[in-house]
């Protein structure tokens, strides 16, 4: 059976929760998963994994540490292993339009997922770029009121809070059908 170990980092809990997505759909296509919140959680070694997933949200443009100290740690054994990486993140849903949201997008992929990997020199099988939630109940005050300016932005592109304060960008089947993909090519 392929063993797939799921490292995240999470500040507001929407990564946790694609992290059990990701699990779920794999677990459903007859992979074992653990999934660790790298906050939480201590990993002693990645040998018996098969498949390493790799997620953190992203906030100020940034990774959260948890999962690049996990990075950093197995850099070496990660190089030689299946890998996969995604992130949870505002910039996977612009709220500008046209070229201008393609670039925004394109960058984000890049600076969060691509240069990622070459700084860490692991070569993934896959890439997962996925939309974030905005929960302005947890966010700290700075965070609130810097933010606040998004809210209508938020409303204006369609986006509806799925409980007061918080919306979710996110769009479930695209994560279901990216872990499908990610086990399809593992399993060759």
């Amino acid at each position: 059976m392929t063993k797939v170990l799921i490292v995240y980092g999470t500040r507001y809990g929407a990564t946790a929760d694609t992290s059990r997505i990701i699990a779920d759909t794999l677990n459903q296509e007859g992979f074992e998963t653990k999934v660790v919140d790298a906050k939480n959680g201590e990993v002693h070694s990645i040998s018996e994994y098969d498949l390493v997933i790799v997620g953190s949200g992203i906030q100020m443009g940034k990774w959260t540490k948890e999962p690049e100290n996990f990075l950093r740690k197995y850099q070496n054994e990660l190089s030689k292993k299946k890998v996969a990486l995604f992130v949870s993140c505002g910039s996977a849903n612009p709220l500008s339009e046209g070229e201008q949201k393609n670039k925004e997008m394109d960058d984000a992929k890049k600076k969060y997922l691509e240069d990622k990997s070459a700084e860490y020199n692991v070569n993934p099988v896959a890439l997962g770029f996925f939309g974030g939630c905005y929960d302005f109940n947890k966010m700290s005050w700075f965070f609130r009121k810097t933010l606040s300016s998004i809210k209508p932005k938020l409303v204006g592109a369609g986006y509806k809070e799925s409980k007061a304060g918080l919306y979710d960008l996110r769009d479930l089947d695209a994560i279901r059908s990216w872990a499908k993909e990610l086990f399809r090519q593992v399993k060759c």
